[in-house]
Order: C-alpha cells, then structure tokens, then sequence
C-alpha cells in the first residue's frame, strides 16, 4: 500500500470518527436535558393574576404540569405551547394577554421542563403526546368552549403535528414554526458556519440510534394540509436566523391555496414578533382567534 492511500484511509477514517461524534452530539443537543439551574423562574405571582397550578398525565405517563388562566365567561380555551428548552413562564406575556381579552388560557410545560416529569425527549415527535394530553385536559375542564391551540418555535411544530391528528384542535396561532426537522439540524451548522451536507446524515443516524425516531418523522410540511378548513395564522420574522422565514413560505404553500394567513414581522429575529409590540401582537392574535372560533361555532362540527 503507498503512503498516499495509507493517508487517504486514515483521513477518511479521521473523518468518520469525527462524523460520529458530531452525529452523537447534535443528537444530545434535539433530546438532552433541559431542566436550568437554579431552578428559578417566574410565576402568574409576579403578573399579579390567580392561576390554578394544574397536572395531567401524557399517554405515556408523563406528569405535564401547567397553569390554568380561567375566564369563566369565556366560550373558548386557549391551550399555549412553548418552544424547544423553554417553559411556561415564557409565556406570562402572551398568556395573560390573552385571558385579559376574554379567553381562558392553558400554558403548560413540555416534558423535560420546569415542573413537569422527566420522558422520552425529542424535538416535535414525543412532545406531540404532551400536547395531546392539554387538549384533553381542557376539553374535560370545559367541554363547552371551543379550543385553540397557540404555539412558538418548536411548539409550533408540534401543534401543527398533533392538531393533524387532533379535530378538536378549532384554530390555530403558529410563530415561527418549522417545516422539516432535518432543515432545522442543517440551518443549526450553517449557523456556525459549518457546510450541513457532510453532518447532518450523521445527526440522523445517531438520533434515530439513540432517541428512537427519524429526523424525517418530524415533517409539519407533511402535515399541515390536513389541517384546513381549519383557521390558521402563521407569524415570522424576517431576520429569523434559527428557523429561516422560508420555512413560513414553504408551509404555507403546502397548506394550499388561501389556507393559511401568513403575518411577516420585518426585520424581527426567532419569534420576535411579540417583543416588536406586545399590545399590537396580543390583539392580532385575540382578534384572529375570536373571529375563526366564532366562524367555527356557526359551521357544523362532527368533532363535537
């Protein structure tokens, strides 16, 4: 053998090493922990608004724990889904915002986060089993109100994934969602500016060794056409570095024609369209989502 495909198989098995462990890692950083230190947050304490602290169990026995906003007037549940590694006091803006316009609100953790239990973690494939299970929560809780699922970033992925399966899922607010999960592994190396093409197969292969699921069963583009006539509105920012504002093109298009309600906030980063203006923001979405559940409640529904 010449020196120079002694080098060449050394190279390549330099690169197969390294491959892995970048496979192994991004894996770690879809699915690992997610719980911060200390384990200090914000509560509806510090809004100065009663919330009931409330449990349910997934279908897989994971404890959810959430906060439930009542509007005992209200003929609508608002169910709020947080992004990837966040919790649900990200959501005291957003969610106070939307009980004092008249709905009550659920916000809830995802497994893995804050107050709830430990599970099976993903991003978008376990989770949708979590929000399967705040929509059974509400709807027990109020079986008269209509439900809407609110949801931001990864959350949004998630509501799209499960309201596909879901019927009782009315309307639907989504920020800054994605379109495929491999995309997302890609955007994540271009972002440190490390060509995806050589890597992402490796994140692919160990996840699905080591968590279980594909990266390509986690396709929103897949799903959303399911969900018309449904009301949808799709929020993004232009700037968004995390979850490009092609992704909100893409699914719209998949949707199909006049589907979908696509809001562009310019020159706003990943889910920055409330920090632009909170007022503004909670009375677009107040006002979409009034309207689409009042349209709702005028139509037959064979879900109900």
């Amino acid at each position: 053998m010449t020196w120079w495909m002694r080098a060449l198989g050394w190279t390549a098995a330099g690169f197969g090493l390294a491959g892995m462990a970048v496979g192994a890692f991004g894996a770690r950083a879809l699915n690992g922990p997610r719980r911060v230190w200390p384990p200090y947050g914000f509560t509806p304490f510090e809004i100065g608004l009663p919330a009931d602290d409330v449990s349910f169990t997934a279908d897989d026995g994971v404890r959810l724990a959430g906060w439930w906003f009542d509007q005992p007037g209200s003929d609508t549940v608002v169910v709020i889904a947080h992004g990837h590694r966040g919790n649900k006091s990200d959501l005291l803006g957003i969610g106070p915002g939307l009980h004092r316009a008249g709905h009550t609100v659920l916000v809830f953790d995802f497994r893995g986060s804050s107050d709830s239990g430990d599970g099976a973690l993903s991003l978008g494939f376990h989770e949708q089993r979590d929000l399967a299970a705040a929509v059974d929560y509400a709807a027990q809780r109020r079986p008269d109100a209509r439900i809407a699922v609110v949801g931001f970033s990864g959350g949004a992925a998630t509501a799209i994934l499960t309201a596909a399966k879901e019927p009782r899922i009315e309307a639907l607010v989504l920020d800054s969602p994605f379109a495929t999960l491999t995309d997302v592994v890609a955007q994540a190396f271009r972002g440190h500016r490390v060509p995806a093409a050589p890597f992402v197969p490796f994140v692919a292969a160990a996840n699905r060794l080591l968590n279980g699921y594909r990266l390509r069963d986690v396709r929103p583009i897949d799903a959303i056409a399911e969900l018309p006539p449904r009301p949808i509105l799709l929020l993004h920012g232009t700037q968004d570095e995390i979850i490009p504002y092609q992704h909100a093109l893409d699914l719209q298009a998949a949707a199909g024609e006049g589907a979908v309600e696509l809001v562009t906030f310019d020159g706003a980063y990943h889910c920055g369209g409330y920090f632009a203006d909170r007022p503004g923001y909670i009375k677009l979405v107040d006002a979409f989502l009034t309207d689409a559940l009042r349209a709702a409640g005028s139509s037959p529904d064979p879900a109900r």
